[in-house]
């Protein structure tokens, strides 16, 4: 699995995709993707559960973000109703983190960070196109307004960490999607043959 690219390509990194005029003014975004051997159906279970504590995870490094707790291995039925504003809570026990901004079941999910004055600090988009028959390119997208933290750390700094941890972070959670999709396509019986990335 390691060797799956989540690179996205000059076209996906340009399009626009939902979510992107959330943030009006953005200073930044990062753009993600990967290839996935399932559908759109397939797929959108996973997203829609996740969140940390009493969600089913990010499916990133759980040590960090889920206090130690596995993210789940299968879709969790009471997880999938989700609305406008449902919590995604950044980390354990957490009254705070990403809440639904917008979403379209099996096309698209928009996380945003809520700021005090009612904007959004940042956004999370997940969009799911489906390339073939049982082919879905997951694309990622995550925007920063002007008053984003940083980690409280200057500018100049915050930006390369914010982007390296960012990276490290999404391709882990882009990863553990694609094993638990194609891994359950398998036991149901679907071949989960790796697909390229397009170029």
């Amino acid at each position: 699995m390691f060797y799956r690219s989540v690179r996205a390509s000059r076209l996906e990194r340009t399009r626009p995709l939902p979510g992107d005029k959330v943030i009006p003014e953005r200073i930044g975004s990062l753009t993600h993707a990967v290839s996935i051997h399932g559908s759109r159906q397939d797929v959108w279970p996973w997203l829609a559960q996740m969140g940390a504590g009493s969600r089913a995870g990010w499916y990133s490094y759980d040590f960090l973000d889920n206090g130690r707790r596995r993210s789940a291995e299968r879709i969790v039925p009471e997880l999938q109703r989700i609305a406008i504003g449902t919590l995604f809570p950044a980390l354990p026990g957490a009254t705070d983190g990403f809440v639904v901004v917008r979403f379209e079941p099996e096309r698209f999910l928009v996380l945003g960070w809520p700021a005090p004055d009612g904007t959004y600090l940042a956004t999370w988009a997940f969009v799911l196109y489906e390339v073939a028959p049982d082919r879905t390119r997951l694309i990622t997208r995550s925007c920063a307004a002007v008053g984003y933290p940083f980690f409280g750390l200057p500018a100049w700094l915050g930006r390369p960490v914010v982007r390296l941890v960012h990276f490290v972070m999404q391709r882990k959670q882009l990863l553990g999607i694609v094993n638990r999709v194609e891994h359950r396509s398998a036991a149901c019986g679907a071949p989960a043959t790796p697909i390229a990335a397009p170029k």
